[in-house]
């Protein structure tokens, strides 16, 4: 017997591997919301597991504000597990011995696809805030064109939290016809009041770092890490919820048994949220974390079709499995549900979950079992159909 064409071959890329990027040049430049062009440009990526011959078991995962394509495998930065190994691998929810699954860094981002932090080859320096602005379509963007490299006509499903699921709702509204399923999970067709004004207070920390530099501060060797501690710091607060914050730290001190009558950390949570900007810092571009905290701002589905949600899907929409819980106070249940309402108005196939638990919106990246059931059901009765 002949041995199958290469692009029949069934492809494996291990875990351990550092990771992939792919470069599309001139001839591919990725064409962005506000007007101007991106050429060349990086997409960096992962993937886990086997795409079968038929290239029919690829799960595209779509990573949130702060997360990167190492999503089941250690960062090479941190030397930390990946993101959300509670959910991807050999055996769990989104499995990898059945699934062929991609992972890709967003464009904007600073973990080896193009960013602000990347030379601009017209200039060979960073190109800080002369970086063009960038939305979730663009993001949808890239990825549908690293998926096309692959020789994937159709991914299985697209799943994602937070952003995430921006990004899984945007390729259901962009690429109906390239993906069965979408699965957002804790995740918004539009970002809300509250939660843009919560970035703008990120963003204004970072630049009001004296070593922000208006931006340029990779060309004076300096980084505005403070400020960005600070935006980082800020947003954990919303991932969490009162529940969780009680429970786990309260009024407790911090190495004393009295107030100290200072201003260092006296409480538990004050040095847990110090901990968690300067663990940030190590890993985060701060210029990044403008441009991609302003992608999620502009996002409105429904923008661009008269207010009516239901309408950016199309006319055959993708099936949906939306996953919402109920202590998020980020991207509450209720904002889930008008996904749900919007496209049961236009008879499209939609599961709706509201999983019940205390521990805020970073719920999707925890041990929650009733989470782990609804994706695996979801995904296998998918494959199997």
């Amino acid at each position: 017997m002949s041995e199958a064409p290469e692009f029949l071959r069934p492809v494996k890329v291990h875990a351990a591997d550092k990771g992939q990027t792919v470069t599309f040049g001139p001839d591919k430049p990725l064409k962005l919301d506000c007007g101007k062009s991106l050429s060349p440009f990086t997409v960096a990526y992962m993937t886990y597991g086997t795409l079968n011959a038929a290239k029919s078991n690829a799960v595209l995962v779509c990573h949130a504000l702060t997360g990167d394509q190492f999503v089941a495998s250690e960062n090479p930065v941190t030397g930390k597990p990946g993101w959300w190994t509670t959910t991807v691998g050999p055996g769990k929810p989104i499995d990898t011995d059945r699934f062929f699954v991609i992972c890709a860094n967003v464009i904007g981002g600073c973990m080896g696809s193009t960013g602000p932090a990347s030379i601009d080859p017209a200039t060979a320096k960073p190109y800080g805030l002369s970086f063009p602005l960038i939305t979730i379509r663009d993001m949808v963007r890239a990825q549908g064109m690293l998926v096309e490299h692959l020789g994937i006509a159709k991914l299985l499903a697209v799943v994602g939290g937070s952003m995430g699921g921006m990004q899984a709702l945007q390729w259901a509204a962009a690429y109906p016809e390239r993906v069965r399923a979408v699965m957002p999970i804790a995740s918004a067709a539009r970002h809300s009041a509250q939660n843009i004004a919560f970035h703008e207070v990120g963003r204004q920390a970072i630049m009001a770092d004296p070593d922000w530099r208006g931006g340029e501060y990779q060309l004076h060797n300096v980084s505005p890490s403070k400020g960005l501690a600070v935006a980082r710091m800020a947003a954990h607060i919303t991932y969490l919820s009162e529940t969780a914050l009680q429970r786990k730290f309260g009024r407790s001190l911090q190495d004393r048994e009295a107030l100290s009558f200072q201003f260092a950390p006296d409480f538990q949570i004050e040095s847990y949220l110090h901990h968690q900007g300067r663990s940030f810092v190590d890993r985060f571009d701060a210029n990044s974390y403008l441009y991609i905290t302003r992608a999620m701002d502009y996002f409105d589905l429904a923008a661009d079709h008269d207010g009516k949600l239901g309408h950016a899907f199309g006319a055959h929409p993708p099936r949906f499995c939306i996953i919402s819980f109920t202590s998020d106070w980020l991207f509450p249940p209720a904002e889930n549900k008008s996904v749900a309402h919007a496209l049961n108005a236009v008879a499209a196939n939609v599961s709706f979950v509201e999983i019940k638990s205390d521990k805020g919106h970073d719920a999707f990246l925890l041990d929650e079992p009733e989470m782990f059931q609804a994706v695996k059901g979801f995904l296998n009765a998918l494959a199997d159909s």
